[in-house]
């Protein structure tokens, strides 16, 4: 298989069930820190200006939300003690909890507030949505912000709750005030922990400390980034290894304490050592998504992007994701998560009937491909990615495109992506990623669904009809016609292909047994003890 491939000798390298002790990781101060390995390094600090999760989830540690979803989809209020609604719904009035403070000391205002919605909404469809309904958005007192509406918006807390990348988080207004386009210059949050900027290493460490001036929630569970955020650890370190096989002996020797996204391959070694559990990432599990450039040849015709996507096997990629355990991956996914309530069969005929790679590669030709070369990026620091951009090489070759491969860290894929010059010029064609399901379950959160030309997503589709049917969406009155739209969405994507589904796969997160309460389907610092 060509994930096997792909990950090379590092499977071998923790093939061992118990590993001798190395000396490569610090083992002091080992009850009032946590180690943490992450699913990269992180190479982007401001949340508003990238979809990495890394980012995301570094964001929920330094910055704190408005509203915080629950396990269950439920918005609940975080930073804000309550809300009004007057005015028939074109009235909201949010009122701020007593004692929220940034890091440097000042109180959070509700001018906080209306920078940071403004900054996040340029970024963020949810927040694009909100802000082309509203008429004000203003502070008149430092504990109370207000959101004035043209006409009534029934998503307005789901949109204050944004978990998904872009997460909409709080930050002072002269951060907030900064081009979305252009990083802040310093990472001063409201959160419960403190980014610790001078033991900074790229490539290697990421370190948080303890916000000594954080005052939780006191009502409610704890559930995904919803409840009081009670923090037991003095300090977080994210340890970034340099393959699957370290990160693995690292966790057995008990060096650190929790590994993001361990490759399946290695998951049964871990499940066997006495002293390492592991538990699912997520119920929803992830979707893989080819994501093509739009505004360059071969990919602007529709006719292309249709052809690639009846030739390629959900099955392959998913096996090259998770492994050979059907389990561990769902094929037939279409946009929608499955199991949420906007999942559809409608239109999956172009997935499910059987695939002829000669007659797709004939297709191709007739669809217009001239044999342009196709910039096919990847990464070698996320073993998934880099797995499923070798089926995605793999798919590309056996139709006659002329591929060039370029596989980097996740960082530079990051920052080259957003590059609208050519793919010769420095610019791309196409590269995989995947989203979690949360962030794949209606057209709203859906960012690769944004097909509003400059204003879409990486890759830039100007899809009309598509977003038409998103608007429709927002605007529908219940969740039944919510539903008939999204099948709507899912029929026509098939045929205009703003992107690939590759699938959905699961994948399971380990951690030593002597942290306790780590909090389900989220990767939070928050609530985690040492026994």
């Amino acid at each position: 298989m060509l994930r096997r491939t792909f990950l090379g000798g590092t499977a071998a390298a923790a093939a061992a069930p118990f590993l001798p002790a190395r000396p490569a990781l610090a083992q002091g101060g080992r009850a009032s820190v946590l180690r943490f390995v992450p699913q990269s390094d992180l190479t982007i600090v401001d949340p508003v200006t990238t979809t990495a999760y890394v980012t995301r989830n570094h964001a929920l540690m330094v910055f704190d939300q408005l509203y915080g979803l629950d396990a269950q989809f439920t918005p609940q209020p975080q930073m804000v003690e309550g809300h009004t609604v007057e005015e028939d719904g074109r009235r909201w009035t949010f009122r701020l909890r007593d004692g929220l403070k940034f890091h440097d000391g000042e109180p959070v205002r509700g001018r906080d507030c209306v920078a940071s919605i403004r900054r996040w909404a340029q970024r963020d469809s949810l927040g694009q949505a909100l802000m082309a309904r509203t008429d004000a958005l203003e502070a008149p007192d430092d504990r109370t912000f207000v959101i004035r509406l043209k006409r009534p918006y029934g998503l307005m807390l789901e949109t204050l709750a944004k978990l998904g990348p872009p997460v909409l988080v709080i930050m002072p207004e002269r951060l907030a005030a900064i081009d979305p386009a252009q990083q802040i210059p310093e990472l001063i949050g409201s959160g419960p922990f403190r980014f610790n900027a001078k033991e900074r290493l790229v490539g290697a460490r990421v370190v948080y400390d303890r916000n000594p001036d954080y005052r939780p929630r006191e009502d409610g569970p704890v559930s995904w980034v919803a409840g009081p955020k009670r923090v037991h650890f003095e300090r977080v370190e994210w340890q970034v290894m340099p393959d699957p096989g370290t990160a693995a002996a690292a966790l057995q020797n008990g060096e650190v304490d929790w590994w993001e996204n361990p490759i399946s391959d290695l998951v049964p070694t871990l499940q066997a050592h006495p002293q390492i559990a592991t538990q699912l990432a997520s119920p929803l599990g992830n979707l893989g998504t080819g994501v093509m450039n739009h505004l360059y040849p071969p990919f602007d015709k529709p006719a292309v992007r249709r052809v690639v996507l009846e030739a390629l096997s959900q099955a392959d990629f998913m096996a090259a994701a998770a492994g050979d355990d059907p389990k561990l991956w769902r094929k037939d996914v279409g946009l929608f998560t499955p199991g949420t309530a906007m999942a559809t069969d409608a239109g999956l005929d172009v997935l499910t009937r059987p695939r002829d790679l000669a007659k797709a590669k004939r297709d191709l030709v007739a669809a217009g491909y001239k044999g342009e070369r196709v910039v096919l990026m990847s990464t070698s620091e996320n073993p998934v990615l880099g797995a499923l951009g070798e089926i995605m090489h793999d798919l590309l070759q056996r139709l006659g495109m002329n591929v060039q491969y370029v596989v980097s860290d996740w960082g530079t894929l990051v920052t080259r992506r957003a590059s609208k010059a050519p793919p010769d010029q420095g610019g791309w064609n196409i590269f995989t990623t995947t989203w979690t399901g949360l962030d794949m379950a209606n057209p709203v959160v859906e960012q690769v669904l944004r097909c509003g030309g400059e204003k879409g997503f990486f890759g830039w589709p100007d899809l009309p009809e598509l977003e038409s049917l998103r608007e429709a969406w927002i605007e529908a009155p219940d969740q039944a016609a919510r539903k008939t739209i999204a099948a709507k969405m899912q029929t026509l994507a098939m045929r205009d292909v703003p992107y690939l589904p590759t699938g959905q796969y699961f994948y399971r997160t380990a951690f030593r047994r002597d942290l306790r309460d780590v909090v389900d389907g989220q990767f939070v610092f928050w609530n985690a003890r040492r026994a």
